[in-house]
């Protein structure tokens, strides 16, 4: 994905956000990531600040506001970056948030150091964000472009589908209401969106926030710990040290994991193509948990 640079933004507005950081001395754009817009470390004469600015006509400008939502509305104790600013102005969605210092983003393998924390923090944030901050989407929001593409691709002809038995199976009598619940999940976790840090662990990027059952945010993981190295089992023995998991209604849990999988299917086969590879190798972690789930459950 390409990204804008600091110097595509209009001069307007990287004039007003110099009035809120001072001038910028360097901008360096994220390499990472594929949510789309301006993403980049701005360093000033004062310190380094995180930059995010899309185009308010872009179709990914709705992920902005729903992040610039999460930054006015996380209690400030929750492991999470400030925001410092936030404007739309010259046909663009801005945000300047706090730049996390001495940061690496996490390492999910096995035995990693970083799992302790990782189970701390998900720990705190159901505890911190339930109730949900008024206004928060519910999770349907989230969930429904998941069953638009998983729609597509059941409706393929035969033969065209791996594993549709697998599928469908999962899927059959699946209600988006199970999901339901009143804790602001993250929804997207991953090694991407979460930063080890001298202070310890800061969730980032909360585009997706929304209202949820609060073992959601575990569900969501899971196929990220598959991706990052454990087996199936590994990752339900790790999220069973949490209290919100041994509450998950496992009919849901494996729906989800459904979900998620075909997504990724999706964007494999459709998505752009720089992120294609990406998305098949996602795709089978998935696979892989929800035949777990199924011969589980």
């Amino acid at each position: 994905m390409t990204r804008p640079d600091w110097e595509n933004l209009p001069a307007t507005v990287r004039d007003a956000v110099q009035e809120r950081c001072g001038p910028v001395l360097k901008a360096e754009t994220a390499t990472s990531g594929i949510m789309p817009g301006l993403a980049a470390v701005l360093h000033t004469d004062s310190g380094a600040v995180f930059l995010k600015a899309i185009s308010a006509d872009h179709s990914g400008a709705v992920l902005h506001q729903r992040e610039r939502w999460a930054g006015l509305r996380l209690p400030e104790r929750v492991p999470a970056p400030l925001m410092l600013w936030n404007a739309s102005l010259g046909g663009w969605h801005v945000m300047l948030w706090e730049y996390i210092t001495d940061a690496r983003h996490a390492d999910l393998s096995p035995g990693s150091p970083d799992l302790p924390l990782l189970i701390d923090t998900l720990a705190t944030l159901g505890a911190w964000l339930t109730p949900a901050p008024a206004g928060a989407l519910p999770v349907q929001s989230n969930i429904e472009p998941l069953q638009a593409k998983a729609k597509h691709m059941l409706a393929k002809p035969p033969g065209e589908l791996a594993d549709r038995d697998m599928y469908e199976r999962a899927l059959d009598g699946f209600d988006v209401s199970a999901l339901r619940g009143d804790t602001l999940v993250h929804y997207d976790l991953s090694a991407g969106n979460l930063l080890v840090a001298p202070g310890g662990m800061r969730v980032i990027d909360w585009s997706f926030a929304a209202k949820a059952a609060p073992w959601v945010e575990a569900a969501m993981l899971a196929p990220r710990l598959i991706q990052a190295g454990h087996t199936p089992a590994q990752a339900d023995d790790l999220l069973s040290e949490l209290r919100i998991w041994m509450a998950a209604p496992r009919h849901a849990v494996t729906a989800l994991a459904a979900l998620w999988t075909l997504f990724r299917v999706y964007k494999a086969a459709y998505g752009p193509e720089a992120n294609r590879n990406d998305r098949a190798r996602a795709a089978d972690a998935g696979k892989t948990w929800l035949d777990h789930q199924l011969a589980t459950r």
